[in-house]
């Protein structure tokens, strides 16, 4: 039986409220205010919340906020006698399920009740690595909501950004999206759109910093004929095509400071003039924008204008990093598989275990464009039913090592700056052969071969070498193997020069 939290500082609606949903199956449990809620989340734990926003010793966001820090997979309601769109944004901005207004109805309460549940109970687990027989199965797995290569899966993360997009796209709100570069968020961009009022007029979407100084204004704006060197016809710019409807721009810190000055015309006037026209274009056209940096951080530092950035920020949406997707990954990378197999005229049918572990372990830098580009890359090259780790790059297949020889180089490099010339270097070689180049590791200290500290130095260069290769290059992990603290395993390892003539 799903047991439900009722925070009021109402009695009456309180007992309500229980009364009303024991009868419908729910274990309730009752608070009238802020400080006895949280007890109660931390002495029995619900499947739901349901809080008023106006509390004695609460404010609703502020309650909110400290349910979601303790207990990001419980879903709340937050319920209000105001209708307030502002209020709204805010609390799904900050992780409710959802926002509905007094007086409740029967049916409506119930149904996000219902709604709530069924999702938490489809929260996933952390992520393991899938069998083979498995892979067929779960290609298509994820719900695909946007034309081209991209899928919103069922994670908590998603779900929330599908909750935002609901509430947002019917809205005229001017939307910035945060995310790093191939998170997405154009694909995001444009579900917003196919979902407002805005949906059967124009989508243009101009990449910011592909754009020069030179060309960014005619490209947003267009001109006139002959209103400079080269422009020998008139020109639509970006903002008259997509008036009607809606324009994202991505990486919009790029922009330079006098288009910029423009921009903020155009954000607070609706209208623009093309470069050398001499009449005013009114406009009605939704602006999205997106960026892989905080605005208002590059407002403090002068790169961007802080009353633009004001004017843009009436919603914002974080899209999180593939590295912090794991249940995502896999989603994405068989949905992935499935349009290149259509490409090629292929039939992998997926991914071994192997190649999921590797993947699961790597940090995806260029997140999922870069994920679609290795998958399409280890689809072309795969002559056997499933993508083994001999067609996936190296950088990816050898990461840990890498990063562990990137670091020590970093590490020595420092150290020899500050050190006299080496001596003589003894090189030590792998004798396992193995299908990836590891780490070459050589001692350079001067110390006779056969005294008794040279034997030791060499047993313990040993050790250690060992030890990393067992924990896969984590020093942390071949610290604890060697019962050492980190910071001893780093001194020791400065005694040795470290570097791979093969990386």
């Amino acid at each position: 039986m799903s047991r439900i939290l009722v925070i009021d500082d109402d009695v009456d609606m309180c007992l309500l409220l229980k009364r009303f949903l024991t009868k419908n199956g729910y274990d309730v449990a009752l608070a009238h205010n802020g400080k006895k809620a949280l007890e109660e989340l931390d002495n029995n734990e619900p499947s739901l919340v349901l809080c008023d926003f106006r509390l004695e010793d609460f404010d609703g966001k502020e309650l909110l906020i400290k349910i979601k820090e303790k207990y990001p997979y419980t879903p709340v309601i937050i319920v209000t006698g105001y209708s307030d769109i502002k209020v709204a944004v805010d609390v799904m901005k900050l992780g409710a399920h959802d926002y509905v207004t007094k007086p409740l109805f029967p049916d409506e309460i119930l149904l996000s009740i219902k709604t709530a549940l069924e999702k938490t109970s489809k929260t996933p687990e952390s992520p393991s690595v899938v069998s083979q027989d498995d892979d067929q199965k779960n290609l298509n797995k994820g719900k695909t909501i946007s034309s081209g290569p991209y899928i919103f899966s069922d994670s908590p993360e998603f779900k929330h950004i599908l909750k935002q997009i609901d509430l947002v796209s019917p809205t005229n709100y001017s939307i910035l999206i945060y995310g790093e570069s191939g998170s997405g968020k154009e694909a995001i961009a444009q579900e917003i759109h196919k979902r407002s009022r805005r949906k059967d007029n124009p989508f243009a979407a101009i990449d910011c910093g592909a754009l020069s100084k030179e060309l960014a204004g005619s490209e947003l704006f267009g001109h006139e004929k002959g209103s400079f060197t080269g422009a020998l016809n008139q020109k639509i710019g970006s903002f008259e095509i997509a008036n009607g409807g809606t324009i994202f721009l991505d990486e919009v810190a790029n922009l330079s400071y006098d288009i910029q000055v423009a921009l903020l015309r155009v954000v607070q006037e609706r209208k623009m003039r093309r470069i050398g026209g001499n009449k005013d274009i009114d406009l009605d056209v939704r602006i999205i924008i997106a960026s892989n940096e905080r605005l208002l951080d590059a407002a403090r530092k002068g790169k961007f204008r802080e009353d633009l950035y004001h004017r843009f920020n009436e919603f914002s949406i974080e899209v999180p990093p593939l590295r912090d997707r794991k249940y995502d990954l896999m989603i994405f990378a068989r949905h992935f598989l499935k349009l290149t197999n259509d490409e090629l005229h292929k039939n992998i049918k997926g991914f071994s275990p192997e190649v999921e572990a590797i993947f699961k372990s790597y940090v995806w830098p260029g997140n999922l464009r870069e994920l679609k580009n290795v998958v399409k890359r280890a689809t072309l090259l795969c002559d056997t039913d499933f993508i083994m780790p001999t067609v996936l790059p190296f950088e990816i297949t050898n990461f840990s090592k890498l990063q562990f020889v990137e670091a020590a180089e970093e590490t020595f490099t420092s150290v020899a700056i500050n050190s006299d010339p080496p001596a003589p270097v003894i090189t030590t070689y792998p004798t396992a052969t193995t299908s990836a180049p590891e780490p070459v590791f050589t001692k350079s200290l001067e110390i006779n071969e056969h005294s008794l500290k040279g034997a030791s130095i060499d047993a313990e260069y040993e050790m250690i070498v060992e030890a990393l290769r067992k924990a896969n290059y984590n020093k942390s992990k071949a610290a604890k193997i060697l019962n050492v603290d980190r910071k001893t395993l780093y001194n020791k390892m400065k005694q040795y020069k470290q570097f791979n003539s093969d990386l």
